[in-house]
């Protein structure tokens, strides 16, 4: 009894093998075939059956073959597609780029226009990494509505733009936030301005201004002394400016306590600088006192 099932389940696998090597046998027949109308309507069908696995290396065949006839077009299209659903946005971009500017005057040319930018779009990193293919990807975009205004793909373009700009935005922030963090208080007061400059309605815009006043306040605390008082003083202004800016914002104790602060220490900075010129001062008197009384002596 064993042994006949046994029998029957290896006759049941062996039929599986010799099936699934018939179908790779029948595909790579296919792929080796000349019968370039044969392998362009397989292609197809595998495609649009999702196997693009299968599909691509028939177009990798075709698409020489058919360069220059009425097919091509159609061919190129799928043939960017392929490796976009492949998630090969690189090699895809390449292609729909390619089929926009070969078949300009095509219906497709603007979808492959889109989609070429899309693939930049796709390839954009998180924001703590580099972000060229992020600025590369809002230039596409945009050129694409330069060319295209009235396309109905204009509005989710400009959609993906204020995508990646709001990478770019926190991006700014997050960098300006880790000289602060590090306690590089003068880059960090510069950061802050500079993405607030750069990003003028960024949501981070309230916080960043008290994160300025805060670093200025620890940037003058950690300078020289002869420093201190003009960097404070800078400190108390934005600290003033804030408070005009954000009335009813939460940071606001924290701000006037970071002003008297700034106030008490250029008191004390000054206090600290006078005392220093009046021992300066009387050392050099005692000095002179001394010389002089060396050289009455010597007279």
């Amino acid at each position: 009894m064993f042994k006949n099932k046994l029998n029957i389940s290896l006759s049941i696998l062996l039929v599986i093998i010799i099936t699934i090597a018939g179908c790779k046998s029948k595909y790579e027949k296919l792929r080796a075939s000349n019968d370039t109308a044969r392998k362009y309507r397989e292609a197809i069908k595998f495609y649009e059956n999702k196997n693009y696995n299968k599909a691509l290396p028939l177009f990798d065949d075709l698409v020489t073959k058919y360069r220059g006839t009425a097919e091509a077009e159609d061919l190129s299209y799928y043939y960017a597609y392929t490796h976009y659903k492949l998630k090969d946005y690189t090699t895809a971009r390449y292609h729909f780029k390619t089929f926009a500017d070969t078949y300009a005057s095509s219906p497709k040319a603007e979808e492959c226009r889109f989609m070429a930018a899309y693939c930049f779009y796709l390839e954009s990193p998180t924001y703590s990494l580099d972000q060229d293919n992020t600025l590369k990807a809002m230039d596409a975009l945009q050129l694409f509505i330069n060319l295209h205004p009235k396309s109905e793909r204009v509005p989710e373009a400009s959609k993906l733009i204020a995508n990646l700009r709001a990478k770019l935005e926190q991006k700014s922030y997050e960098n300006a936030k880790l000289f602060l963090d590090i306690g590089d208080y003068k880059s960090a007061v510069i950061a802050f301005r500079n993405s607030e400059r750069d990003f003028p309605d960024t949501k981070y815009a309230e916080e960043m201004e008290f994160l300025t006043v805060k670093a200025q306040a620890l940037y003058a605390g950690a300078s020289l002394e002869l420093k201190q008082e003009e960097r404070y003083n800078e400190a108390i202004q934005l600290a003033n400016e804030f408070a005009v800016n954000y009335p009813s914002s939460k940071y606001l104790k924290e701000i006037e306590q970071i002003k008297k602060n700034s106030e008490k220490a250029i008191v004390d900075v000054k206090k600290l600088i006078a005392e220093e010129q009046a021992l300066i001062e009387a050392q050099t008197a005692k000095q002179k006192k001394q010389e002089d009384t060396k050289n009455n002596s010597n007279e």
